[in-house]
């Protein structure tokens, strides 16, 4: 059944060329689409003999994507989502920690103009980083500094 084969194939190809994707993601996508047993393992182990998969363009992508707009929190649960390796998620994050308060006070930037005026409006500011990513400690020195204008 050669057709089906590069059937399966050309979805996979597709789902590559519109952006990286990890093997347990094409994995995931593609399953249903498999007709015979081993099928789609063959044809993964293929592509990513080939280079079509790599864990850490997907990773690279990942950052590129969504760092100026999330914390390490979220962006770790999207990388393990994806189903890449921890030890691969964990480097990817020691870069992103170093950033994490720069990153959070542009975000917080674009979203508010002002200082929290009082609890309620810092709650609010508050709880619209934690959803983004960004942990407490990050949260409570944005929200302090100057409102969370750069030093």
């Amino acid at each position: 059944m050669p057709a089906q084969q590069l059937s399966l194939k050309g979805r996979a190809l597709r789902l590559l060329g519109a952006r990286e994707h990890s093997r347990a993601e094409l994995e995931r996508k593609l399953g249903p689409h498999e007709q015979e047993p081993g099928q789609l393992r063959r044809i993964l182990d293929d592509l990513q003999a080939k280079g079509f998969i790599n864990e850490q363009r997907v990773v690279e992508s990942v950052l590129h994507r969504r760092s100026g707009r999330l914390g390490a929190a979220r962006i770790r649960q999207e990388l393990q989502a994806k189903g890449l390796d921890g030890e691969l998620v964990a480097q990817a994050l020691i870069g992103l920690r170093a950033t994490e308060l720069q990153r959070a006070r542009e975000v917080w930037g674009r979203k508010f103009d002002a200082p929290p005026a009082g609890a309620a409006e810092r709650s609010k500011q508050a709880r619209f980083l934690a959803a983004r990513g960004f942990d407490g400690e990050v949260i409570r020195r944005v929200l302090k500094s100057n409102g969370g204008a750069p030093e």
